[in-house]
C-alpha cells in the first residue's frame, strides 16, 4: 500500500523550479532540434554547400555544444543559474537569428557557433536543477520527465520546421529564435535558483575546479564509452539523412498515410520525429521498469539495443525497416540516457552538480 501511494504522489514530490527548468528545457530543445533536424539539408540542398563542409560545420557545433558544459556548469554553480540561464538564452536567440539572415558559409558557421555556445552554457543549467531539486528515491522519475520534455521537443520542432520551411527555410531560424527569446520570460521572472546552485568560491578557484573533473578518470572512462553511443546518435542528423534521400525508397510510407487520408511526405526531418516520438511514448514506462535497477547494466543494455537499431538500418533499403531501426535505437537511447543523467547526477559532489 505504501509502495501504491509513493507512486501515486512521485510527481507531487518536485519542487516548482523543477518545472519551470522542464518547461524552458522543452521550448530549448524544440528550438534546436527544429533547426538541426533540417540543417543539413537546407544547406546543402538550397545553398550548395559540400557534404563535406557541412559535416565538418556540424562536427563543430557539436562538439562546442557538448564540451562548452564544462565551463558552462562552473559558471552556472559560481554566479547562480538564473544568471545563466539570462544569457544563455541571449546568445541562443542572437545565434539562430543571425544565422537565418545569411547565405554565406563563414559568417552562418559563425553565428552556429554562437548558438552552440548558448546550448552549451544552458545544458548543464537544466540537468543540475533536476540533480538538486530531485532525490535518491524520485531521481531516476525525475531525469525520465527531464529527458520526456527533451523529447517532446524534439517532436514539435521538427514537425513544426518541415511546415514552416514551405514558406520560408529561413524562418526556421526564426521560429527557433523566437522560442528562446520567449524562454527569456520564464528565466528572468519565474526560475529560482535550487538550494546551494551559487558558490562563494572565487572564479579562478571554480574554473580549476571544473577542470579537475577531467582528471577522475573513472568518470572520463564513462564519458569515452558512452561517447559511442552518442557517436551513432548523431548519425541521425547527417549521414542517415543522406541514406534516407539515396538509399531510402520512401513511397511505401506516403501511399500509407494517403490511404489514411492523411496527404504526408516522408521528410528526412521526419527521422528526428520517430526517435524523439517513439521516446515520448515510451520512456515514462522504461523509466518505471528500470528505476530500480543499476545505472551500469541499464546503461549497457541501452546501448546494446540502440546499436542493433542501426544494424537493422545498413541491412535494408525499405522504408518500413528504416523506421523500425530509428524507433529501436530509440529504445535503447531511452534505456540508457536517462539513467546516464541520474547516475552522474548521483555521483556528482552536491557543489559541483552542473559541472559534471
Amino acid at each position: 500500500m505504501e509502495e501504491k501511494v509513493k507512486k501515486k504522489n512521485i510527481l507531487t514530490t518536485f519542487p516548482r523550479t523543477f518545472w519551470v527548468g522542464n518547461l524552458m528545457e522543452l521550448f530549448e530543445r524544440g528550438a534546436y532540434y527544429g533547426l538541426n533536424a533540417l540543417l543539413a539539408v537546407y544547406l546543402v540542398k538550397e545553398l550548395s554547400f559540400r557534404e563535406q563542409s557541412v559535416g565538418l560545420l556540424q562536427g563543430f557545433v557539436y562538439a562546442l555544444t557538448y564540451v562548452l558544459p564544462i565551463l558552462g556548469g562552473a559558471l552556472a554553480d559560481r554566479l547562480g543559474y538564473r544568471k545563466m540561464l539570462i544569457v544563455a538564452f541571449s546568445l541562443l536567440t542572437l545565434g539562430y537569428f543571425a544565422a537565418g539572415n545569411f547565405d554565406t558559409f563563414g559568417l552562418i558557421f559563425l553565428f552556429l557557433l554562437i548558438m552552440a555556445t548558448g546550448s552549451g552554457l544552458f545544458k548543464p543549467i537544466i540537468t543540475g536543477t533536476v540533480a538538486r531539486t530531485t532525490t535518491e528515491e524520485n531521481s531516476g522519475f525525475g531525469f525520465g520527465v527531464y529527458y520526456w520534455c527533451i523529447n517532446l521537443g524534439a517532436v514539435i520542432g521538427p514537425l513544426f520546421a518541415i511546415w514552416i520551411k514551405g514558406f520560408s527555410w529561413r524562418y526556421i531560424f526564426f521560429s527557433s529564435a523566437l522560442w528562446c527569446f520567449l524562454m527569456l520570460l520564464p528565466a528572468a521572472f519565474l526560475y529560482k535558483d535550487p538550494e546551494s546552485a551559487e558558490s562563494t568560491k572565487p572564479i579562478r578557484q571554480v574554473l580549476a575546479e571544473a577542470l579537475l573533473v577531467l582528471g577522475n578518470s573513472r568518470f572520463m572512462l564513462l564519458i569515452a564509452v558512452y561517447s559511442c553511443f552518442w557517436i551513432l546518435y548523431f548519425q541521425m542528423f547527417g549521414s542517415v539523412l543522406w541514406y534516407m534521400v539515396d538509399f531510402i525508397h520512401r513511397a511505401p510510407v506516403d501511399e500509407f498515410m494517403v490511404k489514411l487520408g492523411i496527404p504526408f511526405k516522408f521528410d528526412p526531418g521526419h527521422v528526428t520525429v520517430i526517435n524523439a516520438a517513439t521516446i515520448v511514448l515510451l520512456v515514462v514506462l522504461v523509466s518505471r521498469i528500470t528505476t530500480k535497477m543499476k545505472a551500469i547494466p541499464v546503461m549497457a543494455v541501452g546501448i546494446a539495443i540502440g546499436s542493433v537499431g542501426f544494424l537493422i538500418l545498413a541491412l535494408t533499403s525499405s522504408a518500413w525497416m528504416f523506421v523500425l531501426s530509428i524507433a529501436v535505437f530509440s529504445l535503447g537511447e531511452m534505456t540508457a540516457h536517462p539513467k546516464y543523467y541520474s547516475y552522474v547526477g548521483l555521483i556528482a559532489p552536491q557543489d559541483k552538480k552542473a559541472v559534471y
